[in-house]
């Protein structure tokens, strides 16, 4: 939208969103630290985010360390397979409701350590399936989530891995998603402020984000109330966080997108550019008899797309892309793994992926049934495992940031995050090496994890 000679608005993109990172682990008693300062955000009772204070983050990290309990010194070691299975996960599980309340080991907890499924072998004479992929000991990071003590990169958890299987038959139609969108009376209320402006000054931007008003946060195909959901949202919020030059990028590779655009000649126009998480895989490795599988990939990719901000305050997709908007999306994609060092928000984002996919994968395929190895509480037939509740986020208030090229002023951003795991659990390729590998593999019968 042209606002004045002096200024143009890529209004739909005014959109800041309060950090939602947060720890896997939770303990009873915690209410405080899950709720109210977790990663860096305090989210209320009725859903609205915001900005917890320094003081409340270090209590987090301490609450989460003096709380965490010894690594167990086998499981300590850096591998690159280590082995869980799903048969015996699922017994210490039904022991944790029968013996101790549901409460669970940090352990099982954390998957023992693993980081990555990068394997899956059906064990048909076990009644078993196991997944395989790098794993090592843990330790709590500044920020007070658990990450592994040499990659620093985030330990999958079973509360997501619960969230994955339970949701792959709703992903199957539906997918799963988040987006952090203003509302289109907010958008309207903007697009008059900004009409009555007659030039630009900072001070505009107070008032943009003020009429503009709380955004919506839209969570789909998982519970709102998962940490599940939670890392979808953060990661969404911290890569809109980065592109808008709200904070510094971790990465002197990743610049922010305004930068590069003050940087460029490319024209602004009123078009929109939008961005969003999605996966990102090759086809899936399998064996001859289908008792092997890979997943491969690196398992996140940026897409953009250019949307255009309509009078009525709503945003119609173009199928057009600015060309920095797509070398902006293009250089996160490239840098993604250091970037999750930097950010472990964006590791948890590609286990949920992972889990997503190697979920759709056993449902599809029918692994469980091939193996006869029934999951009840996995599954979630049997509703005695009772998963943690967390505030969902349900709305942010707006914040600005600019840049000034020449006469113009730029004002940006969007995204969401898009996990379409059938798309990828439906596509493989035969291999001989998947399956050669599972023949070099010891199934373990006493153990629910090994290296």
């Amino acid at each position: 939208m042209r606002v004045s000679s002096r200024f143009y608005a890529l209004i739909g993109a005014v959109s800041v969103i309060g950090l939602i990172i947060v720890t896997a682990d939770v303990w009873a008693g915690g209410r405080f630290f899950r709720n109210g300062a977790v990663g860096g955000v305090s989210i209320n009772a009725e859903g609205v985010l915001s900005e917890p204070t320094v003081a409340a983050t270090n209590g987090l990290r301490q609450f989460v360390a003096e709380r965490l309990q010894d690594v167990p010194d086998e499981m300590d070691a850096k591998v690159a397979l280590r082995k869980i299975s799903l048969r015996q996960l699922e017994a210490a599980l039904q022991n944790s409701v029968d013996n101790d309340l549901g409460k669970l080991p940090d352990n099982v907890r954390y998957l023992a350590g693993i980081q990555r499924i990068q394997y899956v072998f059906v064990y048909p004479e076990q009644q078993d399936v196991v997944f395989a992929g790098p794993g090592e000991g843990w330790v709590v990071n500044d920020r007070g989530q658990v990450v592994g003590k040499t990659t620093g990169q985030p330990v999958m958890t079973i509360e997501d891995l619960l969230v994955a299987f339970q949701t792959a038959s709703i992903a199957r139609t539906s997918g799963i998603s988040c987006s952090i969108d203003p509302t289109e009376e907010g958008t309207q209320a903007m697009q008059r402020y900004v009409a009555r402006q007659q030039r630009f000054t900072p001070g505009v931007l107070k008032g943009i984000a003020e009429s503009l008003g709380p955004q919506r946060i839209t969570i789909a195909g998982v519970p709102d109330t998962s940490h599940f959901a939670r890392t979808l949202v953060s990661a969404d919020y911290r890569m809109k966080r980065i592109a808008m030059q709200l904070e510094e990028s971790p990465l002197a590779e990743l610049p922010s997108f305004l930068q590069m655009l003050s940087d460029s000649r490319v024209k602004v126009t009123n078009m929109m550019p939008r961005w969003w998480l999605a996966c990102d895989y090759e086809p899936l490795a399998r064996s001859d008899d289908g008792l092997s599988w890979e997943l491969r990939g690196r398992g996140v990719k940026v897409m953009t797309e250019d949307s255009l901000v309509e009078a009525d305050g709503s945003f119609t997709p173009t199928g057009k892309q600015n060309p920095i908007a797509v070398k902006w999306a293009d250089q996160m994609t490239q840098h993604y793994g250091e970037l999750s060092r930097e950010e472990p928000v964006f590791g948890q984002l590609r286990n949920l992926m992972d889990l997503s996919v190697i979920a759709a994968l056993v449902q599809k395929e029918g692994l469980l049934e091939l193996a006869n190895c029934h999951l009840p509480i996995l599954t979630g037939e049997n509703g005695d495992f009772a998963m943690e509740s967390w505030n969902p986020p349900k709305t942010v208030a707006s914040e600005c940031s600019f840049i000034k090229r020449g006469r113009e002023y730029l004002i940006t951003a969007s995204g969401g995050v898009l996990i379409n795991s059938w798309k990828y659990a439906s596509r493989s390729q035969e291999s001989k090496a998947v399956g050669q590998l599972k023949s070099e593999q010891k199934h373990v019968d006493d153990n629910w994890w090994w290296n």
